[in-house]
């Protein structure tokens, strides 16, 4: 097969433009979501309820380096039959139907309207204005399955599948410059498609789960919980004492 060479024109006229645009695109869209992203208020109930199960997951994680009778008494807040807080506290599920929520449906049209709207213009625009250019050569050989990922818009059976189209690199650039954007409008910024993308996928796993169930759950994990002292001993340790051979087994347990 004939080895192709490009024009030193297509690197000022097609790769540097399509490589610009798409940078100049994605700082507008950081700053045209910020503009359009409603300040959402955190429910207080909801922040209580998560603190209170962080600070009883901490109580079984590290309980054993407070007294007993102090792992008692906050063992007792959370799990007391009558007067526990998990056991009194009542909630509803917060489960929220996304398309009964006008807040929620709001925010999705922001989203649709920043990122997927943009990307399908511009795509569409750098398809047409820059059809039918070879832009680049990946440097290792790859099979003719990655032809229609890296030659849209460049149909030619006996092209070898390393060159890349300019509608292939415009979006080798819309996922490729993730760590300019991180490097010019730090980690948290809207111009990154792949982190919306994960953002979208994971955006239901995100919800608060239902109270009650979080509560049982935690219950019963404190419940069956009991309380070693892991700092027995220690007395004689700092200041060079034997310790007991009991001693050493609790304190080697809990390492």
């Amino acid at each position: 097969m004939a080895e192709l060479l490009l024009d030193p024109n297509i690197r000022l006229w097609v790769v540097l433009p399509i490589v610009v645009i798409t940078f100049l695109v994605g700082i507008i869209r950081h700053y045209v979501t910020i503009l359009l992203t409603s300040e959402k208020k955190a429910d207080l109930e909801q922040i209580t309820d998560s603190q209170t199960l962080l600070r009883s997951r901490l109580l079984r994680e590290n309980g054993r380096y407070l007294p007993k009778q102090s792992f008692q008494m906050r063992k007792h807040f959370f799990n007391d039959e009558k007067e526990g807080y998990f056991m009194t506290q009542k909630r509803e599920a917060q489960a929220k139907n996304p398309m009964m929520d006008p807040s929620m449906m709001t925010d999705m049209l922001k989203g649709n309207l920043t990122q997927v709207i943009p990307m399908i213009v511009i795509g569409g625009w750098i398809n047409w204005a820059f059809s039918g250019f070879l832009t680049t050569k990946v440097p290792f050989p790859l099979t003719f399955r990655f032809k229609p990922m890296l030659q849209r818009g460049v149909e030619l059976i006996s092209l070898d599948a390393s060159w890349v189209s300019s509608a292939s690199w415009y979006f080798l650039n819309v996922f490729g410059l993730r760590s300019m954007y991180n490097l010019i409008l730090g980690q948290d910024n809207a111009a990154d498609q792949t982190r919306v993308m994960q953002d979208q996928m994971t955006g239901a796993a995100m919800q608060m789960p239902d109270p009650m169930k979080a509560f049982k759950a935690e219950w019963e994990a404190l419940e069956i919980c009991d309380h070693h002292w892991a700092l027995e001993g220690i007395e004689e340790e700092v200041t060079g004492g034997v310790l007991p051979p009991e001693t050493i087994y609790i304190k080697n347990k809990f390492d």
